[in-house]
């Protein structure tokens, strides 16, 4: 059994498992496959051909602590799904997400709200976007990383699993921090290895390389590889690994 507003709009040929709730004001398109114990909260809009597995929670409403620099809204926009998309076991994906075409969501990954992501992103198992990111077209984002809010990433970056990133140059002290929040941004191209750290504000330009485990404390050039603690620019990329020599 399940629960679906009189208010929504499902469309054709969908199937909803049991035990799952969708609220007020949802539209669902065609040839969708709702998993069991799947809540879609109100306003959501989800394209054709989407697959939500069980135990997601999509459309949600963020908490916000006493002490959040970010304010509650009377109304969040909706969250909106693009075509042909695929959502795992017990995402998260939050109010006013805007995600692309043909994205895979992993099972357990968490994308917080005002976040927008490309078509044919992958973004992996237990991966976490923080509010307030862009996130670009074709890009693969690996299981367990970790994004900061205010963070920019173009299109066809790819990010190892366990990478760590960070916002807050105070670590967690001092009113001035709330004047310098900035994020990481990772150009067209830009490679994270595994359990890399980049650190607040930092840029790795178009095809520049963070190697893995890596501490990221200066902007990485183009088409260079940085390797160490702190990270050291190492040698040029190897030009067969160029974006633009790709086919």
């Amino acid at each position: 059994m399940n629960y679906v507003s009189s208010k929504s709009n499902v469309g054709n040929n969908v199937k909803i498992g049991y035990f799952s709730v969708i609220e007020d004001n949802v539209s669902i398109g065609d040839d969708c496959v709702i998993g069991n114990n799947v809540t879609i909260h109100g306003g959501s809009i989800i394209g054709n051909n989407v697959r939500i597995d069980d135990n997601a929670v999509i459309g949600k409403k963020p908490l916000r602590s006493i002490n959040s620099i970010f304010k509650d809204k009377n109304d969040y926009e909706p969250c909106r799904i693009g075509n042909g998309t695929l959502i795992g076991t017990g995402a998260v994906i939050y109010a006013e997400c805007k995600i692309g075409e043909g994205v895979l969501i992993a099972d357990l990954a968490t994308v917080r709200e005002d976040v927008k992501i490309g078509n044919e992103t992958i973004i992996g198992r237990g991966a976490s976007i923080e509010n307030l990111t862009n996130i670009g077209a074709r890009c693969k984002i690996e299981t367990n990383a970790y994004i900061t809010a205010y963070s920019e990433i173009e299109d066809n970056v790819f990010i190892a699993p366990g990478v760590v990133t960070s916002n807050d140059n105070y670590a967690g002290r001092s009113q001035e921090r709330f004047k310098h929040f900035k994020g990481i941004t990772v150009k067209r191209g830009g490679r994270v290895g595994a359990q890399a750290t980049i650190l607040p504000g930092k840029t790795i330009n178009e095809d520049g390389f963070a190697a893995a485990g890596s501490v990221v404390t200066k902007d990485i050039d183009a088409k260079k590889i940085a390797a160490g603690n702190p990270a050291r620019i190492l040698r040029d990329v190897d030009p067969a690994q160029l974006l633009e020599n790709q086919k």
